[in-house]
């Protein structure tokens, strides 16, 4: 029988074996506290590749005693989401099934709408307690009502200590690897490959051990990390390594307008294997926040850019990627829109649901006529230059300003019309 690979024999059972996360399963915090009160709420884990998102729901299902149902969004559909569900129903519903069910699903971010919609009823009613986990930003991948029942927990990759950690651990303690002897003179070059993933680092010290002979020292340096892995580069998953920092250093290097940094990082991306799909997604977040208004037409073509990797795909995908990456970096800048909405939004939790106008309300029916709606509105169009003054906010909140132009052309001219108009 095949041996399993290095990275599953030391699959962490308990807290106390896990590394990394300090900030949420240390004394005190908060994913220990759920453990040892046994009360676990819904929650999604957001971090890249091989930080222990599955590892930690498999510990809070053990450590609670609670049933461990896994469903994995790639291959799932809303027949399945229901079919677990009602098994866990039932469950809940024993009183020798232990605690409430967990219901854990991988790769999150990329059930559809519809699947998301399957989970909610269980979720509100405690059938489930639903463990997600996800590589993409749950702002953008999962749906609102969700995320209003589950609260979002960050994992960051592992640092140094972690790694170095993550490394004594496996030669003590592997029934292979405690059998072997090591050489190590430096760990620089295997935590810089590892690149804060734990999976990455068993990988290659799995792969260290299975090309060096037995009764030969294992060796670790810098030089022989490095020639093994050339020689074998799918012994770790590009596609995750520093997949955070890079998209960071992407999108701040278009928002300061520097082509070249942004062209860089692009190509670090494609290079590691990064989907061109989750690229182009950044370019239209970044064509709307910080291009705004001050060039409108950005966002046409970051849309039209994330249309034509979709249809045309990679490799010839670099090049609309790379043209829109340019033209973003190299084009004014403007944060106004999203300053507006964000300081409208917050206008609306502080004041609640103002009234609409009458003036402003549609009157489709006599009753609505009578009692004054869309009395006295002023049809645009009927004045001249299709404006005439009329209120149109709340009667609470008139006067209020939240669109405040950037410094630039666009905008300039957009504000001198609107001072123009309302003074």
């Amino acid at each position: 029988m095949a041996l399993a690979p290095l990275a599953e024999r030391l699959r962490p059972q308990t807290l106390d074996e896990y590394i990394g996360q300090k900030h949420l399963v240390g004394e005190g915090k908060i994913l220990r506290r759920m453990i040892e009160t046994g009360n676990v709420a819904s929650f999604i884990l957001w971090g890249p590749p091989g930080v222990g998102k599955t590892t930690l729901a498999r510990i809070i299902a053990n450590a609670t005693e609670s049933r461990f149902h896994t469903l994995s969004a790639v291959s799932s559909g809303v027949k399945e989401v229901r079919e677990v569900i009602e098994q866990c129903r039932r469950e809940a519903a024993s009183m020798f099934s232990g605690g409430r069910p967990i219901l854990f699903i991988d790769e999150i971010h990329r059930f559809s709408k519809s699947q998301q919609d399957s989970l909610l009823g269980a979720v509100e009613d405690g059938t489930v307690t639903l463990i997600g986990a996800t590589t993409e930003n749950p702002s953008f991948e999962v749906i609102r009502p969700l995320l209003s029942r589950a609260q979002v927990y960050t994992l960051e990759p592992l640092d140094t200590v972690d790694l170095e950690r993550l490394l004594r651990h496996a030669i003590d303690t592997d029934t292979v690897l405690s059998r072997r002897r090591f050489d190590i003179t430096s760990t620089d070059a295997l935590f810089r490959y590892s690149g804060g993933d734990a999976r990455k680092l068993l990988n290659i010290l799995d792969l260290l051990e299975q090309s060096t002979p037995a009764g030969e020292a294992i060796t670790i340096n810098d030089e022989v990390v490095t020639e093994r892995l050339q020689r074998n580069p799918q012994a770790y998953d590009k596609g995750g390594e520093m997949h955070y920092d890079i998209i960071s250093a992407f999108i701040k290097s278009i928002r300061g307008s520097d082509p070249d940094a942004a062209v860089y990082w692009l190509a670090r991306m494609i290079a590691g294997g990064e989907d061109p799909e989750f690229i182009a997604r950044r370019l239209v977040i970044v064509a709307a926040e910080d291009i705004g208004l001050a060039n409108p037409n950005a966002l046409l073509l970051a849309n039209a850019t994330f249309d034509a990797i979709r249809k045309i795909g990679m490799p010839e995908g670099r090049i609309p990627l790379a043209e829109c990456t340019i033209y973003l970096a190299t084009s004014a800048k403007s944060n106004s829109a999203y300053m507006a909405i964000d300081t409208a939004l917050g206008m609306v939790a502080k004041t609640g649901n103002q009234p609409v106008p009458l003036h402003l309300r549609n009157a489709p029916t006599r009753l609505m006529k009578d009692l004054g709606y869309s009395d006295g509105y002023k049809y645009a169009h009927d004045y001249p230059g299709n404006f005439v003054r009329q209120q149109f906010l709340p009667d609470t909140l008139k006067g209020l300003t939240l669109w405040k132009p950037c410094a630039n052309p666009a905008e300039a001219t957009m504000a001198a019309r609107q001072k123009e108009r309302w003074g």
